[in-house]
């Protein structure tokens, strides 16, 4: 079992080698950003219940729901065309997801 735990940590940092970005970054950020987003996203909240304006706490949230694809759109590196397609696709789905959620949470008051 460690011997196919560890080939699948060489291959894991492999690709980091081959694309031009650090896994452990990647990882980073994606965690990171977590709480990031969950505080923009209740700063939105509370501003649009409050009647305040939304655009700051918005940018907010864009900005840590997508700062670890940024990571690899910039530091990437020979990255295959689906790739990109795919995480783009993500990125809208996670946005469509995340934006429904938050005008159900900004209706419930």
């Amino acid at each position: 079992m460690q011997e196919l735990w560890n080939a699948f940590l060489d291959w894991f940092m492999s690709l980091g080698a081959k694309y031009g970005v650090n896994p452990i970054i990647f990882g980073s950020i994606y965690v990171g950003a977590i709480p990031l987003f969950t505080l923009s996203v209740g700063w939105l909240i509370a501003n649009f219940r409050k009647g305040k304006s939304i655009a700051l706490p918005s940018i907010s949230a864009g900005f840590w729901f997508i700062s670890a694809y940024l990571y690899l759109f910039i530091a990437g590196e020979n990255i295959p065309l689906w790739v990109y397609g795919m995480l783009i696709g993500i990125i809208l789905l996670g946005a469509y997801s995340s934006i429904k959620k938050i005008k159900r949470a900004a209706k419930s008051v």
